[in-house]
């Protein structure tokens, strides 16, 4: 075998051992609960989103603008930390209203229970957004964000939407703390709009989203079996409290910022 033949195979060898080493060290992520007709056509489901220069448009110009006041505020601050949509985030953000500290860790089955729902939002919201195509507030007017901008349309807030859908399913895991929850869960969402990343309307359109989410989440066995499997897991942690300051998130997420 010729220098060069040696040197091109021993090359492919070595971009065959690092791909091996890039999909060991990055696995792929896991599969939602739902596919197919499963998914509601959410683009029919949702209302419309609104129509420049309509009446709901100018009202979400307005609040826009009326919430760039919040900046470097305690809410601001929250609505900074709420932009962490991975699960330990989620996990963290839902900590105080579940009164229960729960981690990748310690509840594994939680986190992948989250991960899947996590993964079947983007089913729900994606082709909405494109859909839609509606451009996000600081597109249009000018004001300070509270976090990178993000480059995916605005309707509907995914954010929101997995918000809206951890409240509901943590609900459902413990039912005692409902309203914690759902209170959290429609904060989770708002804080989009006090970041300034999103309209109200959009981040209402996503507890809709949300909703339809969970709806269709509790027709999967699967979802179903593994719901059952998360509620004996965080019953028996729930001695393990939370060490966050919990009564000043309740005081910032009690009343709407706008």
């Amino acid at each position: 075998m010729k220098i060069a033949q040696i040197s091109a195979a021993a090359a492919l060898v070595g971009i065959g051992a690092a791909v091996i080493l890039a999909q060991k060290a990055a696995p792929a992520r896991e599969s939602g609960y739902l596919s197919g007709a499963a998914i509601p056509d959410m683009t029919r489901v949702l209302p419309t989103a609104p129509a420049i220069d309509s009446a709901r448009d100018k009202a979400d110009r307005a609040i826009f603008l009326a919430t760039r006041a919040l900046q470097d505020s305690p809410r601001w601050k929250l609505a900074q930390s709420d932009n962490d949509d991975t699960v330990p985030g989620l996990l963290s953000a839902f900590q105080c209203a579940l009164g229960v500290a729960l981690t990748a860790e310690n509840a594994p089955r939680t986190a992948a229970l989250l991960e899947r729902v996590s993964t079947d939002v983007n089913s729900f919201t994606g082709p909405s957004k494109t859909h839609f195509n509606r451009k996000r507030p600081f597109l249009i007017d000018d004001g300070p964000v509270c976090v990178a901008k993000p480059k995916t349309p605005d309707f509907p807030s995914s954010h929101s939407t997995v918000g809206w859908a951890t409240g509901l399913i943590l609900a459902e895991i413990l039912p005692d703390r409902s309203t914690e929850l759902m209170m959290r869960g429609r904060s989770y969402g708002e804080s989009r709009v006090v970041c300034g990343v999103h309209n109200a309307s959009a981040v209402e359109a996503g507890r809709v989203a949300g909703a339809a989410l969970v709806a269709a989440l509790n027709g999967s066995h699967h979802f179903r079996t593994d719901l059952d499997a998360v509620k004996a897991e965080v019953a028996k942690l729930r001695g393990n409290a939370p060490a966050a300051n919990c009564s000043a998130e309740a005081t910032l997420i009690a009343v709407s910022p706008y």
